[in-house]
């Protein structure tokens, strides 16, 4: 573990502009086969699948998972549109559903009850309260959007409402007044550079949060004057060299990060490294989620570590490390934690649950 402190640059744009699956550290163990297996909805030829695909398998691979606000959980596949599941029934939306684009990096869900999926072809808007063949929309350059492929972890609704998208080459907000007069619905938040954006988030003050593959951090103040309402931390060696650009704050308030070489935790003013020297398993590293009881999962080439920070380091008891011997799939394309505080991860080789010491995979008939 280092620590030191961090002297950036605080740069001024002029213009305008992972939970609850632990208890007490402790992970909760999971009943396998609670659920009966859901009935499956799918009326299309999946694409891009390789031909030895387990049709066993919900999807072979997973970019993004989400839970909206009446309970259901949508999987974001490559090669078979989105997925949802309601603990009833598994459907596949995709082409016969007006949706055309098979791959689904980033969801989420508007005060409206609309989900958002980002794709490598623009967004999509789903309304449910629209027939079938008209419930999908989808926003590509046409509607301003002058790069269409959208970022992993890229689509954020923050408290105001507001839909932010992040792509290959900026960041853009959606304007809803906009579209419902048939203009161009989303515009350039111009308040910050021409990033390759890997993940968007909000904090629990407000400030929005853009992870970037090539320029570190930007932390966007909304309550600050224009001219002041940008921070890019950028010095900190390897900060948002990694292109999964994991993302996420802690219940005190801390920021955490990927780094090209481990993880790092920033309380405001100092940031401090966290590496393999310290008990992280695997290189190369990807993503990180905290669930809300203060446990964090990374995920690396060749390992997910589960740290808990409430462990004084140094300690090896603060770091358990997994590799494909415990059964979770080296190739971690995404996790999320539910409601009810089970841990999902999307990998490249289906979608796995844990039951508090091993990795399961969840097939179509479960266990779910």
């Amino acid at each position: 573990m280092t620590k030191h402190e961090f002297h950036h640059p605080i740069y001024l744009w002029l213009l305008v502009g992972l939970i609850i699956n632990s208890c007490n550290g402790q992970p909760k163990e999971t009943t396998k086969a609670s659920k009966p297996s859901p009935t499956v909805i799918k009326n299309f030829k999946a694409v891009g699948l390789s031909p030895d695909f387990d049709t066993t398998l919900v999807s072979q691979y997973f970019r993004s998972i989400f839970q909206d606000s009446k309970g259901n959980l949508w999987f974001g596949s490559l090669g078979e549109g989105v997925v949802r599941y309601d603990e009833k029934t598994l459907t596949y939306f995709s082409n016969p559903d007006g949706f055309y684009n098979q791959t689904v990096y980033a969801i989420n869900e508007d005060k409206d009850g609309n989900m958002w999926f980002g794709t490598d072809q623009g967004v999509y808007r789903y309304d449910p309260r629209r027939a079938v063949g008209k419930s999908f929309k989808n926003y590509s350059q046409k509607d301003g959007l002058n790069h269409i492929d959208i970022s992993r972890k890229s689509i954020l609704v923050d408290k105001s409402g507001t839909v932010w998208v992040g792509t290959h080459g900026g960041v853009y907000q959606y304007n809803p007044t906009a579209d419902g007069k048939g203009d161009k619905s989303f515009s350039l938040f111009q308040q910050l550079p021409p990033i390759n954006v890997s993940g968007i988030m909000e904090d629990k003050a407000g400030n929005i949060w853009f992870a970037s593959s090539d320029k570190g951090v930007f932390r966007y103040d909304p309550r600050r004057a224009v001219g002041k309402t940008i921070v890019n931390f950028n010095e900190k060696e390897g900060l948002g060299e990694n292109y999964a650009g994991g993302i996420a704050e802690d219940k005190d308030g801390n920021m955490w990060f990927t780094m090209k070489n481990g993880i790092c935790k920033y309380d405001g003013k100092t940031f401090t490294d966290y590496t393999a020297k310290d008990g992280l398993g695997g290189t190369e590293f990807w993503g990180l989620i905290i669930e809300q009881s203060g446990i964090i999962w990374i995920t690396a080439r060749g390992a997910t570590t589960r740290f808990d920070p409430s462990i004084p380091l140094p300690n090896p008891q603060a770091f358990t490390v997994f590799t494909p011997a415990d059964g979770l799939n080296c190739c971690v394309q995404s996790m999320y934690q539910d409601r009810s505080g089970n841990m999902w991860w999307g990998t490249g080789q289906g979608l796995y649950r844990f039951d508090g010491k091993r990795f399961y995979q969840v097939k179509k008939k479960g266990p779910w």
